[in-house]
């Protein structure tokens, strides 16, 4: 059986969701962060040195980082769904998003949010998140022009790892600003999979 070692406030929900879609058995060993300094706990560094999560057990192999959790698991699991063939120029944009969710829209958004939770007064890096972070959502919600989902208009693994950067932005109350992007949050809420992971993920925290 699966298990997936879940940290509170993490992005490990979409995990528990792709889970969830799958159908497959899992268990979720649930971390707590410390109130204080809002770090991983050092039981997490047993699993894996860096102290990370999302992180999945599988058959006695360790695997990290969302992407490659995604891929490893709709690779072994999916029965064909959720990715496109990789014969297919489709994988290959379905590819750069899965990178794309991790690094081009994850760095912005983390320094914003270390930003905000420090309270310091910057010279730079405050107004280069704040462009970044406008310059990636507007290329999102552009590229969602006519889509329901990110790649062949059906759920892959790219719709799972950009749901975090959708929710971030829904929690920051701009999505009216970005319409695409409103329309297909609103279509990955109706996978009813999705309301799941975030019983479990509130379950947990």
């Amino acid at each position: 059986m699966i298990k997936l070692h879940h940290l509170n406030k993490s992005r490990s929900k979409r995990i528990i969701w792709l889970l969830e879609e799958l159908g497959v058995d899992y268990d979720i060993v649930a971390y707590q962060r410390n109130k204080e300094t809002f770090l991983a706990p050092d039981e997490l560094k047993q699993i894996h040195p860096l102290g990370k999560s999302p992180a999945i057990e599988d058959n006695g192999k360790v695997i990290t980082e969302s992407g490659a959790i995604t891929d490893y698991l709709i690779s072994k699991y999916g029965k064909g769904k959720f990715m496109p063939s990789q014969q297919s120029d489709s994988y290959v944009d379905y590819q750069q998003w899965l990178h794309f969710a991790e690094s081009s829209a994850m760095v912005p958004l983390l320094l914003k949010l270390f930003i905000t939770k420090d309270g310091c007064q910057t010279n730079f890096i405050a107004d280069y998140a704040d462009n970044e972070i406008a310059k990636i959502l507007s290329y999102v919600n552009q590229q969602l022009q006519g889509k329901q989902y990110l790649v062949d208009d059906t759920l892959t693994g790219a719709d799972f790892m950009m749901s975090f950067v959708v929710e971030q932005v829904a929690q920051a109350g701009k999505l009216s600003y970005f319409p695409e992007i409103e329309r297909y949050f609103e279509q990955l809420k109706t996978h009813e999979s999705y309301h799941t992971a975030n019983e479990l993920e509130a379950k947990y925290d």
